[in-house]
């Protein structure tokens, strides 16, 4: 046996965070969707279980005892409570690390969703939602790879508006920015927005549409993410110069940014032209929406 399955990108289109309750956690409302480039799991059979992790960015990874991938195979196979043949796991790591771009989240979905089809798992789609949302607050979003509207912690995801092809270019400055640090900043800062759903379409109509649209939303991480890591500031002012785009943010925490393109061909173009530009740079051309499937 050796299966394989895909962990798409997690994108935030917009990501509304308020003011910390009682418990410290931070209520939110987010349109995610996810791109057609991330990280693959791969399951064999094994004489003895086994982990390992490879990639261009597996090093923040390599012997972590205690990563998302682990986790999620532990809990799943805790939950079945019986005697399970071993297994190796294999992690190929493409997607920057602390990128806000879900990539442990995303991990964890595509090994839940891969253990339970290869060892053909008694466990519902409901079970496994359980176990994905135990896992973290973008758990529940990413164990699909939906377009969804993700609420309350980022643990109740509902099905996204119909969207269009979304054509775009992810940018990274190649710095690692702390989730819990731009929170903190955040909460210095006191500057927190409604998180109530705003008024969607049932479908938008095509890109232009959604790009003008989503400018008239926000992503409150992105101020406190600029400011610990102001290198996410140079990539957001060289993406909103170029005439390919139509809009450009930083995903999640960062330090990620997307720009969204009118068409495949204007992408291209920006992506070959901001990798030229900023070589060092992690430049990636990639189609928004899913899911997508396993390869």
């Amino acid at each position: 046996m050796s299966v394989v399955a895909f962990a798409p990108a997690k994108i935030n289109l917009f990501l509304h965070v308020g003011a910390p309750g009682d418990d410290g956690y931070h209520p939110l409302c987010s349109l995610m969707v996810f791109a057609d480039i991330g990280d693959r799991v791969v399951v064999q059979d094994a004489d003895v279980p086994s982990f390992r992790v490879h990639g261009p960015f597996a090093g923040p990874l390599s012997g972590q005892e205690d990563n998302l991938v682990l986790r999620a195979a532990r809990a799943l196979l805790a939950a079945i409570r019986g005697p399970q043949p071993p297994i190796a796991i294999s992690l190929e790591k493409a997607l920057p690390v602390a990128a806000g771009l879900g990539g442990g989240s995303s991990d964890a979905g595509a090994t839940l969703r891969l253990l339970r089809s290869a060892m053909d798992l008694p466990v519902s789609d409901e079970a496994l939602e359980q176990i994905a949302a135990s896992l973290g607050a973008d758990g529940a979003a990413c164990l699909w790879g939906r377009p969804v509207v993700a609420e309350g912690r980022g643990e109740r995801p509902s099905p996204a508006p119909g969207l269009p092809p979304i054509e775009a270019v992810l940018v990274n400055p190649r710095v690692e920015v702390s989730t819990p640090a731009v929170y903190r900043a955040l909460d210095a800062a006191e500057t927190f927005g409604d998180v109530a759903p705003p008024p969607m379409p049932e479908a938008f109509e095509d890109v232009i549409e959604l790009a003008a649209w989503l400018s008239l939303m926000r992503n409150d991480l992105q101020a406190p993410a600029v400011a610990l890591a102001p290198e996410i500031g140079d990539v957001l002012a060289l993406l909103a110069e170029e005439p390919e785009t139509l809009l450009a943010r930083v995903s999640g925490s960062g330090a990620t940014c997307f720009a969204i393109c009118g068409s495949g061909l204007e992408a291209d173009a920006l992506a070959a032209r901001v990798a030229a530009l900023r070589p060092h740079w992690w430049v990636r051309r990639c189609g928004l929406g899913g899911p997508w499937p396993d390869a």
